[in-house]
């Protein structure tokens, strides 16, 4: 059993002990406060991905079960492919991929640059907030490119992603269902508008894309073109604004700005990801019983596969709290894996690529000005703030 709050000063701060110790006695442990059992070691973890004995779709959901004050908050989460299972699952992935290729991911490269260099030049001179400044204004601005959707509309996103992202977060209260549910229903009455319009304007973004694809006859309804906007919205940009403040921090305090050139930055954004990621649990659902060593998850369980754990693991990665951009290992489970790995990933990837360097080279003896102190957001691990000076 192991008894330790997610809301634990000392935790918050720096959960990595933790998660040592809990590696040492697994593969499994019941976490008291989170009411199931949870993974800590790479190779379970990477397992329990995989499994299709386990999923991501709520056992026996229906409209019935959910409370009203959380109505709209469920009809976006219902069509989320996060939330799916096959066949839905592959049906709505195969869809969007058709939207979200590849190609219309390396196009937002030039976007990209541009809104560093934008975002840069407009930074202060005296000691500020690189979070608010810096790492949200990125991903937002490049969600809003993607999708197609004024820019100004930032403040806008910015609002509906924490609202939504929120319920997520451990000790959800009333007042964070509330807001969540407020914000689903503002941003799904924008799209749906905005879907409608670009139907009958088609342009070169994302929302023109999901319109148009289609696979064997299959088409999006307009639900889940919806569920897939927000998705984008509250996966892609949350991550990688946390991503980008841990990393920042992480260069800085380990004295690695130099491993950012453009043979080096490829690895160094994997080993950022593996050393110090966003998202530290990930929950699955148990659809038949699964027997690891004397523990057996039964059918109706939930288990917590610890990403941010799997990524310390020493005997997966020599030495793993040593943050090493040369690094060469094994990949790291920051995205996930298996059917519900992050379709995000590329373009997550692409931006901190471009944002890190594209900063760094502005600003080459970026300091930290004040002590760092990460949110008590778990299962998120980000900062609260980052005060730093040019």
């Amino acid at each position: 059993m192991l008894q330790l709050s997610p809301h634990d000063p000392d935790f918050v701060q720096n959960p990595y002990p933790a998660y040592d110790a809990a590696r040492a006695r697994g593969p499994l442990l019941w976490w008291e406060e989170y009411g199931m059992h949870a993974a800590f070691d790479h190779a379970t973890v990477h397992a329990l991905l995989r499994d299709r004995r386990l999923g991501r779709a709520v056992p026996g959901r229906d409209a019935a079960s959910v409370p009203d004050h959380l109505t709209a908050f469920d009809a976006v989460e219902q069509h989320s492919l996060l939330e799916l299972e096959p066949p839905g699952h592959t049906r709505l992935r195969r869809l969007i991929l058709h939207a979200f290729t590849s190609r219309r991911i390396a196009a937002l490269e030039g976007d990209i640059h541009d809104i560093c260099a934008d975002l840069i030049g407009a930074l202060p001179r005296d000691p500020f907030d690189l979070i608010p400044a810096y790492c949200q204004q990125v991903p937002v601005r490049v969600i809003a490119r993607l999708l197609g959707v004024p820019e100004a509309m930032g403040p806008d996103l910015l609002r509906w992603s924490a609202a939504m992202v929120a319920m997520y977060q451990a000790g959800r209260t009333r007042a964070i269902e509330d807001a969540a549910n407020a914000a689903a229903a503002e941003f799904a009455t924008f799209l749906r508008s905005y879907i409608d319009e670009r139907r009958n304007d088609p342009r070169d973004d994302l929302i023109t894309r999901l319109i148009a694809a289609e696979d064997g006859g299959e088409t999006l309804s307009h639900d889940e073109m919806i569920g897939t906007c927000v998705l984008l919205l509250n996966a892609g940009h949350e991550a990688t604004v946390h991503s980008l403040g841990n990393a920042v921090k992480c260069l800085i305090e380990h004295n690695q700005t130099d491993a950012l050139g453009p043979d080096q930055i490829a690895g160094t954004v994997e080993e950022l990801l593996r050393f110090d990621p966003p998202l530290h649990m990930f929950t699955r659902h148990v659809y038949e019983d699964v027997t690891l060593g004397d523990i057996t998850l039964r059918q109706g369980d939930e288990v917590a596969l610890m990403l941010g754990a799997a990524g310390r693991d020493p005997d997966i990665y020599t030495d793993p709290n040593r943050f090493d951009p040369a690094r060469k290992a094994l990949a790291h489970l920051a995205f996930g894996g298996g059917l519900h790995f992050c379709v995000g990933a590329p373009l997550a990837r692409l931006e901190m690529q471009i944002a890190l360097p594209a900063l760094f080279a502005a600003h080459p003896t970026l300091r930290i000005a004040a002590p760092p102190r990460y949110a008590d957001s778990y299962h998120f691990h980000k900062l609260d703030h980052l005060i730093v000076t040019p």
